[in-house]
């Protein structure tokens, strides 16, 4: 039985550049030939089903975006959608990918980087792969020689694309998720393929992000309630997802605030954590890859805002306040700090806020 067929959901299924060209190549159009699970941030992962169309339709457009056809150096697990759409623009431009030689170090990377061969090199990565990229001499080199380099998983600070700029490095930020047959907005701005709108704004623009175009799933399997729910018809003809994340839309461009299950409700104000973590990327760059920010309860404001750091040391209170007040409104500074051995991750790039708030849950140390 193939790995895309099977209903007994195994443990995911790594796929492999003959694999993804094998199904490519004898699947019709509307034919699911990816089942892939989504990041399960609710606690209840789903799986995505994906035709050949939708991921070719992705692959394509992701192409003509970036200047055409090229090498991949494949730096992502294939169990994620991430990786899966290096193999299948791999496949459409008939260029296996370089893979990695076990696991991801600056020296496999710079390793794989060496034995591309096309006019045109390109990765995929998450933040944290970056900056640990960014942070060494031949892990620059590596970077810098990539035509571009698509970032995705989580929010890119604007420190960290300062840098590789600076380094000459191309990154380009990406936005999308299993559903949406990966990436399909691109430095804030959709693909060819997709379209994107704010579903009940607020006064100040935010609201629910919408999306639609030939990259969407077919739904989620065995969960036809959900998909009805998430995946909707309109009178048009068209095909809308709509998202768990809140975001803006402003000239053209969509900003990205995160999950609406993680927005921090503090003194009846609304507070998104990307913000937070952005303006602690920015006074702490050393901090980008090991913090997240999460509400708590707190007997007075609701919930407190909430800056948890992998590791020690962690910055005092009061001095995390002082450098991030220039940053952002004081609703939005962090009101406790607590330290965690490691961040626990959904995925690539992906921070599980639920068991990071059960990590340091309870009063604040005092």
């Amino acid at each position: 039985m193939s790995p895309h067929t099977t209903s007994a959901r195994p443990a995911p299924h790594a796929w492999t550049y003959e694999e993804i060209a094998a199904v490519l190549v004898r699947a019709a159009p509307d034919e699911v030939v990816v089942e892939v699970g989504t990041s399960g941030s609710t606690g209840t992962p789903k799986i995505a089903r994906l035709t050949r169309s939708a991921l070719t339709a992705s692959a394509e457009a992701t192409l003509e975006v970036l200047g055409g056809p090229g090498q991949w150096l494949l730096a992502t697990p294939t169990t994620h959608i991430a990786g899966i759409q290096v193999l299948v623009r791999s496949v459409l431009a008939a260029a296996p990918p370089a893979v990695l030689g076990g696991r991801f170090t600056t020296e496999s990377f710079a390793s794989a980087a060496g034995r591309l061969d096309h006019e045109r090199r390109y990765s995929a990565l998450v933040p944290t792969q970056v900056r640990r990229l960014l942070d060494r001499p031949e892990g620059r080199t590596a970077l810098s020689g990539l035509d571009a380099v698509l970032v995705g998983g989580a929010s890119v600070p604007t420190a960290l694309r300062a840098e590789a700029e600076a380094a000459g490095v191309h990154l380009v930020a990406t936005y999308g998720m299993s559903e949406t047959a990966g990436g399909c907005v691109y430095g804030g701005r959709p693909l060819p393929v997709t379209r994107m709108r704010i579903a009940d704004p607020d006064s100040h623009g935010v609201g629910v992000i919408e999306l639609a175009g030939a990259t969407l799933a077919l739904g989620y399997a065995d969960r036809p309630s959900q998909s009805a729910t998430a995946f909707r018809t309109e009178p048009d003809g068209s095909r809308w997802f709509r998202t768990d994340d809140l975001g803006r839309i402003d000239d053209g461009v969509l900003t990205v605030l995160g999950r609406r299950d993680d927005v921090v409700n503090t003194g009846g104000l609304k507070v998104a954590p990307a913000v937070v973590e952005e303006a602690v990327a920015t006074a702490y760059p050393r901090l980008a890859d090991r913090c997240v920010v999460v509400g708590l309860p707190d007997p007075l404001w609701g919930e407190s805002v909430t800056l948890v750091v992998a590791g020690s040391p962690a910055p005092a209170l009061d001095e995390v306040r002082d450098r991030l007040r220039p940053l952002l409104p004081a609703t939005a500074l962090p009101t406790r700090v607590e330290t965690v051995r490691s961040i626990p991750h959904l995925g690539p790039g992906k921070p599980d806020r639920r068991s990071v708030r059960a990590l340091v849950a309870g009063p604040p140390d005092r």
